[in-house]
Parts: structure tokens; sequence; C-alpha cells
């Protein structure tokens, strides 16, 4: 009997510790002590209105817009280099003398062959003049001759012999007029040889084409140089350009060119004037590629120049030398080409914007995203699908939207949000991969975001 009560009350003790137990665990569970899920940690932003302008980055160097390069079409010596690099010249300006003494002479010899020539000529001539007279006396004699063979006064002899007298005088004339003709041609031959050679001197001497500066002077007092022919240009001596007009010559990747059109509006900065901004415009867009092979596969870029607007740096000008710019040709510069511009437009944050139809190709960074958009639009490919995650009540919903242009920070968003929306737009990874429609998250400040979701 006491062993009954025994076991009883031992039973009531393990109830009564099960209970503790069991009201312990549901206590924790509902406090959240254990058992509790740990939710994505999410950073939000509001979708806006604002002004966006589209740009596209290049860089490149700073060239005059006109720069004619000097070569000489004369052989020879440079004897006389009458300007330095940097001088400023005027069109007509004499700039070099090749030695002219092998083109002088070639100058009296084509002359003395005129001469010769024309002498020839006057021969030519006299000769005609002669054989005109004879073939008049010829002429004569055979009228009479053929009179007096009808009246057979003469013989058919004599007769012949006097027609035959003509028709030798009358070929001595004809052979007289094409030696005239001939020596015609021989003369105006030797004038267009004489025309030639002159010419030739005429080219030792070089003269600016154009109003400039010497930008670069490649060769000394002295030294030889060959003259331009139908397989070579010539050797260059230097080059002459106009600086008070520059441009920036970039090179514009193929996804991005599309985007560019004349007279869209650039901002440049040169490494040599840092913190200045210059405006520009795009005043050429090459038709065709230049196509480099870089170190994994080929690179392809159009060659964009954009002319830099003087009233952007109109402080830097020397007022003691208008002519000379305050840039060099060479200078590195960076261009921003504004695009397209759009304003009070719904935005979103790059980062917001992702897409869901191949997990393999996410990228974390908002650059990469903003990169492949642009790929996609350069090959008009309409598979891309865009995405936002909208934050509402603890929970993500996956919204389609569809985006118009972009800057450094933000897309136009063209359709599927709303001003006032609560979209997530960190951490990236998340966004990219992780998270999913209507789950819940736990939205924090991003600077509480836990370093292992960025």
């Amino acid at each position: 009997m006491a062993e009954v009560k025994k076991n009883k009350k031992r039973n009531i003790i393990l109830i009564a510790i099960s209970l503790i137990i069991l009201i312990a665990l549901i206590t924790a569970k509902k406090t959240g002590l254990i058992g509790k899920t740990e939710s994505t940690r999410i950073s939000t932003e509001d979708v806006e209105r604002r002004s966006i302008t589209e740009k596209i980055a290049a860089s490149g160097k700073i060239q005059p817009e006109k720069e004619i390069l000097i070569a000489p079409d004369a052989s020879g010596e440079i004897v006389g280099l009458y300007v330095k690099e940097g001088d400023s010249v005027k069109s007509g300006q004499l700039l070099l003398k090749i030695n002219p003494d092998i083109y002088e002479s070639n100058v009296e010899k084509s002359r003395a062959m005129l001469n010769s020539a024309k002498a020839n000529l006057a021969n030519a001539r006299a000769r005609l003049s002669q054989s005109d007279a004879q073939m008049a006396k010829a002429d004569a004699d055979f009228k009479r001759s053929h009179n007096l063979h009808k009246k057979e006064v003469i013989s058919d002899a004599d007769y012949e012999s006097a027609k035959s007298q003509f028709d030798v005088t009358k070929a001595q004339v004809e052979a007289a007029k094409e030696s005239v003709e001939a020596s015609r041609y021989s003369v105006k031959n030797s004038e267009a040889a004489v025309k030639e050679a002159e010419n030739n001197l005429r080219k030792t001497a070089v003269f600016a084409p154009i109003d400039g500066t010497v930008s670069k002077l490649s060769k000394e007092l002295g030294e030889r140089v060959s003259g331009a022919s139908q397989f070579s240009g010539g050797t260059e001596v230097m080059r002459i350009a106009n600086l008070n007009n520059m441009e920036v010559q970039v090179d514009v990747g193929e996804n991005d060119i599309v985007r560019v059109h004349l007279y869209d509006t650039a901002l440049i900065e040169v490494d040599a004037y840092l913190g200045r901004k210059f405006k520009g415009i795009v005043t050429q867009i090459a038709n065709s590629a230049n196509t480099t092979l870089g170190t994994t596969d080929q690179v392809t870029n159009f060659k964009v120049r954009i002319r830099m607007l003087a009233s952007s740096y109109s402080d830097l000008m020397d007022a003691n030398n208008p002519n000379l710019s305050p840039f060099r040709p060479g200078m590195s510069a960076s261009v921003e080409i504004l695009t397209k511009y759009v304003s009070n437009v719904l935005t979103v944050a790059i980062p917001a914007v992702t897409t869901r139809e191949d997990t393999s190709s996410y990228r974390s960074s908002k650059k990469s995203y903003s990169n492949k958009k642009k790929e996609s639009k350069a090959n008009n490919n309409d598979e891309v699908q865009e995405y936002v995650f909208v934050y509402k009540e603890n929970k993500v919903f996956l919204r389609k939207v569809k985006t118009g242009i972009q800057n450094d920070d933000y897309f136009e968003i063209i359709e599927g949000l709303e001003e006032g929306d609560e979209v997530v737009v960190a951490p990236y990874r998340a966004i990219s991969k992780k998270l999913k429609n209507k789950q819940p998250v736990e939205k924090v400040k991003k600077e509480n975001l836990f370093d292992g979701d960025e």
C-alpha cells in the first residue's frame, strides 16, 4: 500500500515537471527565445520624381580641329628653316626652303630644249615656204605642159616628166607641213617641260597654307627630305594647327554609340585643370569601327569628335596672346556625353532593379546590372525582364517594371510603380539572388545592414 502511494506521488511530480517544461517552452516560443526564424534585413527608398540626364563616359586626347601636315613635294636638303615649334604663322608665310640647285638646273635644261624646239619650228616653217614656192612653179609648169601636150607640141615623155615633178613637189609640200606640225608639238611639249621644271623649282619653297601655330616640328636645318609621290606622301617636316578651335577625340563602345547623336552636349574634364568642367558639342561620329585586340577579346569602338566651346574657358585665355589656346595637343581628357534628358519622372535607385530570367548571371553591384541593361538595349534583346521588390507590411513583393533612361544613380520608371512606393535598394546580393515574392523581411537603415549581406 505504501509502495502504491509512493508511485502515485512520483507520477504526480513527473507530470507537474512536464507541465512546467511545456509551459516554459510555449512561453519561450511566444517570446521568441527559441524557434525564431531570422528574417532578411533590407533597406528601402521611396519612389520619387526626379530629373535624369543620361550620360556616356569616355576618355581621349585633345587635338586641334584643324591640323595640317606639312610635307614638301620637292626632295633634297633643307637649306632654310624659318620657323620653330610654337611660332604663329600667317597663310602664305615662308616656312622652309629645299636646296634648289638641281631644280634650277632642270629649268635651264628645259628652257634650252624649248629654244631648240622653237628653232626647229622656224626651220620647218622656212622649208614649208620654200616648198610652197616650188609647188607654185611645178604647178605652172605642169599646166603649161598639159596644154602643150594637148596640142601635140611636146612629147608624152616631156608631159610625164612635168607631171612627175608636180607630184614630187606636192609630196614635199605635204611633208613640210607635217614637219611644221611636229615641230609645233615639240614646242608645246618643251613649254610644258619648262612649266613643270619651274613648278618643281617653286616647290623648293614651302609656304604656310593657313593661319595657325607650328604645333610640331619634325626636321631640322640640314636634314634631307623626300618629296611626295604617287606612292608616298613625302617626309613630314612640321604640322600647323589652328589652336583656337580644339576638340577631344574619344572612343565610344559599340553598346553606347547608338545613343550618341550629333550636337549632343558634353562635359569635359582635363587633367591639367582639375576641378574644372568645360562644355563641348559632338561634331562628328565615325561610321566605321576601330577594332583593337584587347587582353581577352576584340574591343570595338567608334571615334567621336567633340568640339570644345571657347566660351567655357574664356577666362583661361591669355589676353596678350589671344591665339594661344590654354590646351595643348595630346592632353588627356575625360568626357561625359549628355545623350538624353527627362524631367519630373518616377525614379528608383539603380540597385533596386534586377532580373529574374537567369539566376546564374546576377551581379551584386549596381553598375553591373546597369551595364547589362545597356547591352540588352544595344542588342534589341526583349527577353530581359526587369523587376523590383516593393516593401509593404514587413514583406516584399516582386513587381515587374519597365525602365527608361538612367544616370549614375537612378533609373527612370516608365511603368510598374507609383510615386511613394517603397522599394528595396539593399543589400545587392539579396535583391539579385535571395529575396522571394511575399518573403518576410526586416527593414533597417542601410548603415545597420549586416556586412555579410553587402
